[in-house]
């Protein structure tokens, strides 16, 4: 590894040049990453690379994030670490934030509102893909015993059951599906905090939705459906079911986390400052795991009992995103979205194309439908 030459003028430009093309999500961002550092200017090596992936994968909060953090971090110590994180993270904020003054203003054009809810109309499929592209690697996680595998099936059903019935509940079937997993799999007297850092319920309101986020979305971005969607809507009444949809397809059509969502959710409950402040809070604890963590982070991808927290947490995760596809899809109103959503699920579960055509292409024919 080189870093000597590594300066922060540079780290600043690569970076956001990797925050205003990263469309596609955590893949995209994760090749752009590996060509950068790897491939192109050798400043890590492959294997330094792929201890990075599986780090952040233990994580809560968005990995590929905290993956970029984590590789500036390598560079350039705890300022790199800020500097490239932010790169990464801001050109996609601002860009989420300006369409969501555009989608969810009150006199918003009829083509608008029209683009909003056939983009929409395809969320639920794809919280599908989302749900089906994780099942392979978690499952192998699982192992081959059959307790394990029939622990697993458990943890997914109670994280589909909470997303569909409970809403605000998931959180906790996250952390007891991640405890019950560690210790089965590793027994201890000892007390082990990390996974349940920030398990316990701590106040309502923008802050906390927010938190829960950037702390405890463990499996995936998408896991942040079911984290925000029971607060949002119907506990603090910020949006409505349309405009969640809307939040959803903005953070998944623009570059960057997936976790830029919690802005728009944000902007809706308070304007450009609450939209700030939710983005914030969420990536907070990323920058947090990693400039703290350091050099400790290698050893966690060795910890047995972070595995196993991270096999139950994870299936659970697994289940949540795809019960959220039922009160997703009930959100919907009017027959033009059904078929939208028809035809996103032929695209992204049996044509098995991209998830950022297909939002962008629902949203188009949402467009022209309301004008004709």
């Amino acid at each position: 590894m080189n870093t000597a030459r590594v300066g922060l003028g540079t780290i600043a430009r690569e970076w956001g040049r990797i925050g205003c093309v990263g469309f596609g999500g955590p893949p995209a961002h994760i090749a752009l990453l590996r060509d950068l550092c790897v491939t192109r200017r050798q400043w890590l090596t492959d294997d330094e690379f792929e201890d990075g992936i599986a780090v952040t994968n233990l994580l809560p909060g968005p990995a590929s994030t905290q993956l970029a953090i984590l590789c500036a971090w390598r560079l350039r110590g705890a300022v790199g670490a800020i500097i490239g994180g932010l790169c990464f993270i801001v050109p996609g904020l601002l860009l989420i934030l300006a369409l969501a003054v555009l989608f969810l203003a009150d006199n918003a054009p009829a083509w608008v509102l029209g683009a909003a809810a056939g983009a929409g109309a395809a969320v639920p499929a794809v919280a599908a893909h989302a749900a089906y592209g994780l099942v392979p690697g978690s499952w192998k996680r699982a192992g081959t015993e059959r307790a394990a595998r029939g622990r697993w099936v458990a943890y997914l059903v109670a994280g589909g059951v909470a997303a569909a019935v409970t809403g605000p509940w998931v959180v906790l079937v996250l952390v007891i599906s991640g405890l019950v997993e560690m210790s089965v799999r590793t027994p201890s007297d000892r007390r082990t905090a990390w996974p349940v850092v920030a398990a316990l319920p701590a106040g309502g309101g923008l802050v906390w939705v927010a938190a829960k986020v950037g702390a405890l979305s463990y499996g995936g971005g998408f896991v942040i459906i079911p984290l925000m969607r029971q607060d949002a809507v119907h506990t603090y009444g910020w949006m409505t079911d349309a405009q969640f949809l809307n939040a959803v397809a903005l953070g998944q059509i623009t570059p960057g986390p997936v976790v830029q969502t919690v802005a728009v959710v944000g902007y809706a409950a308070a304007g450009l400052a609450g939209g700030f402040l939710a983005a914030a809070v969420a990536f907070a604890p990323s920058f947090v795991f990693v400039i703290a963590g350091g050099p400790r982070l290698d050893r966690l991808r060795g910890n047995d009992r972070a595995q196993a927290f991270l096999t139950g947490a994870g299936a659970a995760a697994i289940g949540a995103i795809a019960g959220t596809v039922i009160p997703l899809a009930l959100s919907l109103h009017m027959w033009w979205q059904f078929a939208l959503l028809a035809a996103a699920a032929l695209w992204l579960l049996v044509l098995r194309r991209g998830v950022v055509a297909a939002l962008v292409v629902a949203g188009v024919a949402g467009g022209l439908i309301s004008l004709l």
